[in-house]
Formats: structure tokens, C-alpha cells, sequence
């Protein structure tokens, strides 16, 4: 496959991508064979090679992009490029928290048009190409941050709003944290990679979301350089304003 038209299925390849790799890992966990960083890493490679084997029997004329495979400038040739992430949230996995995922989407000519984030413990798999509805906000806004370490940005952005923090793991659980209505606003300025938001800006997307970097510019994708340092997420109606609050910061 050389052109960069979506196929009917792609979709569904992607969501049951995510979910068969979701289950795979909650397998490798409830064997208790593994505990703490083992058991990440088992995970992590173990959802790492199913994936990258499925897309490459499912897809082979595409690009691929996985945290856990060596990367390959051959990918940069192609407009259709897959950016996988294994387990987003190693250490709350590690850790048998919830709050991890499962990212598997599609990035065309650099945009990220088709994605699937799976939520295992919450038996969830959230499609761009199936949207629901998001609940309403509250009165009180939400902020999605780091547990570990919350990026000064976003907790100087959620004081000027009189936003709530809530901490939480990995960057698909935050950013589903969003669609399902646990939270408003997600603005990381900590730094990611490709794989950490392609799946979940894909979704985002797909359910009438906005999504950007922190200065209003959009995410592109399949780039030399995978290191993405920042982005936003947040229902459409909110966009403007925290935009405005990050430019008051600089």
C-alpha cells in the first residue's frame, strides 16, 4: 500500500488490535509470574511484538512506529504510518493500577486521522471512527496531570482557571479521562514521544474534541524527530481560553 486513502477496515483492525493487546497484557500480569519493573517489561514487550507482528502480516505495505521496536528511517517514505505504543503507562502497569492503556493509531501524510485506545481494567476500547457522547462539564473544571510529576504549566493554567487537579498515569488514560467525563482539560508541556499521544489525539479527534499543541498549532506526526513536547486536549469550548492562559505564561 502506497497511497494514503484509508481501507474500510482500518478502523476495526486497529480496535481490535488495542483490545487483543489489552487482554494479552492483562494475561501476563494475572499469571503472577512477574512484579514491579519485570512485569512492565514483560508487558511491554510481549503487546510489543504482537502488535508488530499483526500489523505487519495486516498491513505490510505501511509504516510502523512502536516505543518498543527500533525505529527505521523507511517509515519517513511512507504516507501511511502505524504508532503503536504497547503499554502507555509502564509504571502503573508495573504497579497493577488502572490507569494505563493501550495505544494503536494511524497517522496519514503526518495527521493522526484513525485511533484506538484500550483501557484493559476498564474493559474499554475507544475508537475514533465510533464516537459516544461526552457528558457535560461541570461547574468546577477537571485538569488531567501527571501523579508523578505535574508540568508546571498546567498546574499554573488550572490555578488561573480554578481548575481541579486530578492526578493520574499514563497519557491515554488521561486523555479518555476527557471523553468519558472524568476531566475537562488535558495540557502536558513534560514532553512525550510520538506513541505517547498519536492514538489518543486520534480519538479525541474523532469525538469533536480539540486537540493541539500549547500554542494552538497542530500535532504532526511521523516525523525524523518522535520527541512531541507538549499538546492539549479539552472539549472545544474550553480551547480558547486555556490557549490564552498558556500565552499569559510565557
Amino acid at each position: 500500500m502506497t497511497d494514503g486513502a484509508l481501507l474500510p477496515d482500518d478502523g476495526e483492525l486497529a480496535a481490535r488490535l488495542a483490545g487483543a493487546a489489552g487482554r494479552i497484557l492483562l494475561e501476563v500480569r494475572g499469571s503472577g509470574l512477574f512484579s514491579g519493573p519485570a512485569l512492565g517489561k514483560a508487558g511491554d514487550q510481549t503487546a510489543n511484538q504482537f502488535l508488530c507482528h499483526a500489523l505487519r502480516a495486516q498491513r505490510a505495505g505501511d509504516g510502523l512506529l512502536s516505543e518498543e521496536e527500533k525505529d527505521s528511517a523507511e517509515r519517513l517514505t511512507k504516507e501511511r504510518v502505524w504508532i503503536v505504543d504497547p503499554v502507555d503507562g509502564t509504571r502503573e502497569y508495573g504497579e497493577e493500577r488502572q490507569d494505563w492503556a493501550v495505544h494503536v493509531a494511524l497517522a496519514v501524510n503526518g495527521e493522526p486521522v484513525l485511533g484506538a485506545v484500550a483501557l484493559p481494567d476498564a474493559g474499554l476500547v475507544l475508537r475514533s471512527d465510533r464516537p459516544g457522547t461526552i457528558p457535560p462539564a461541570p461547574e468546577v473544571l477537571r485538569m488531567v496531570v501527571s501523579r508523578s510529576r505535574p508540568a508546571p504549566e498546567a498546574t499554573a493554567v488550572a490555578a488561573r482557571i480554578g481548575a481541579q487537579l486530578v492526578p493520574m498515569g499514563s497519557a491515554g488514560a488521561k486523555a479518555m479521562a476527557v471523553l468519558l467525563g472524568q476531566a475537562d482539560i488535558y495540557l502536558h508541556s513534560g514532553g512525550q514521544y510520538e506513541w505517547d499521544s498519536c492514538a489518543p489525539a486520534a480519538v479525541a479527534l474523532g469525538w469533536g474534541l480539540h486537540v493541539s499543541r500549547i500554542d494552538g498549532s497542530p500535532l504532526i506526526y511521523n516525523r525524523r524527530d518522535v520527541y512531541m513536547p507538549d499538546l492539549l486536549i479539552c472539549r472545544k469550548e474550553h480551547a480558547a481560553m486555556v490557549l490564552r492562559e498558556v500565552a499569559a505564561l510565557a
